[in-house]
């Protein structure tokens, strides 16, 4: 029998690392017998869901013994009417993570290279590896994404080029001239996908928007957005793809059939709608990246100024320890370990309620007497 697991896989899979989550609050209160947990570690909405996306998904239920829409048309329409674009440019699957795998198998050739940021999203590396092209991490420079050093590693194998903006640990953004510039200087062979996850959450007015200035205008460019992080909907799994007009129907031959299941269509299309919902998520993550930055300052630490609804500090101190002294606490951040020994102090904390915010500084604080 042949017990070699290597010789089963696929070329290059046994160089991932598994992905690691943060800790649901259920398996944190049955590990240390809490009542009273306070998740601060996934980007996730502390609001919870849209109300309208609750009535959406009620009334929806009763229809879940058959396949939805498998192209999500309702859901399409609203969103071209809403940005401005040819609803065929519009592709929703399961979230951002699907679309980033949709892209390696419409782009990434085999031993194609990819290029995107260190620290940055996991998924680019997953992408990239399924495809069998080959990954370049580009380390950030002061937290943010470095492009002149990005353009500086492309080759003649390079096919895609990530930028997450804002990028996702840090909370950055690479700003609208520095982008204008990295886009003149980027080989027509190449495609630059702008993932905006947290696009809603920035407010600084240099913030590039990749539909509006390089969608519309014909350029190499894919843009991501998602409902799972205003919109409340990270447990939906829904998210799209908005692609210039040549590059959309390649992308659409890899589209599976009914990638997103009825409820998500429901609720994202509702969600788009509940303004009110939205203003109160905006106002409360406002004044709390706030007090939050406040209170880092306060006790000593270094944190990333954010354009998202998350910080990432610097503690100086050892991040592992700190997040299983938090655990024990009760609360659940993202240790900076995870995204290799130049961020083993470094935390990443998502915005929460005023509640969350406060129990986490109260125990930060308890344990730095300690």
């Amino acid at each position: 029998m042949n017990n070699n697991v290597n010789s089963f896989a696929r070329t290059k899979v046994m160089e991932l690392a598994p992905y690691v989550p943060g800790k649901p609050i259920e398996e944190v209160q049955a590990e240390y017998g809490l009542t009273k947990v306070h998740k601060i570690a996934s980007n996730e909405n502390p609001f919870g869901v849209s109300p309208k996306a609750a009535e959406a998904i009620h009334a929806e239920i009763i229809k879940c013994a058959t396949y939805p829409e498998s192209s999500s048309p309702l859901l399409r329409k609203a969103l071209a009417q809403r940005i401005g674009v040819k609803t065929d440019q519009i592709f929703v699957a399961s979230g951002g993570d699907h679309i980033i795998t949709l892209l390696g198998n419409a782009f990434i050739n085999q031993d194609d290279q990819v290029i995107a940021g260190t620290p940055s999203f996991y998924t680019y590396t997953l992408s990239t590896v399924l495809a069998g092209g080959d990954l370049i991490s580009v380390p950030l420079k002061n937290y943010t994404y470095d492009l002149n050093a990005i353009l500086a590693s492309v080759t003649e194998k390079t096919k895609l080029i990530f930028l997450c903006n804002p990028n996702n640990p840090t909370g950055t953004f690479v700003d609208r001239n520095k982008v204008a510039d990295f886009m003149k200087r980027v080989p027509q062979r190449c495609i630059v996908v702008f993932d905006e996850a947290y696009f809603e959450f920035v407010d600084d007015p240099l913030y590039p928007n990749g539909i509006e200035e390089y969608v519309k205008t014909g350029a190499n460019v894919v843009v991501l957005r998602t409902f799972s992080k205003i919109y409340g909907l990270a447990g939906l799994r829904i998210g799209y793809a908005v692609l210039s007009e040549h590059l959309a129907p390649v992308f659409g031959r890899v589209m599976p059939p009914f990638p997103v299941n009825r409820l998500a269509q429901a609720a994202a299309l509702a969600a788009l709608d509940d303004e009110v919902f939205m203003d109160k998520v905006l106002k409360n993550n406002n004044k709390e990246r706030a007090y939050l930055m406040n209170e880092f300052a306060r006790l000593g630490m270094d944190a990333v100024p954010s354009q998202t609804n998350f910080i990432y500090v610097d503690t100086h101190l050892p991040s592992q320890e700190l997040y299983e002294k938090l655990l024990h606490r009760g609360i659940i951040i993202r240790p900076g370990s995870q995204w290799g020994a130049k961020h083993a102090t470094c935390l990443r904390v998502s915005i929460g309620l005023p509640e969350d915010n406060q129990a986490f500084i109260q125990a930060l604080s308890e344990i730095l007497k300690d």
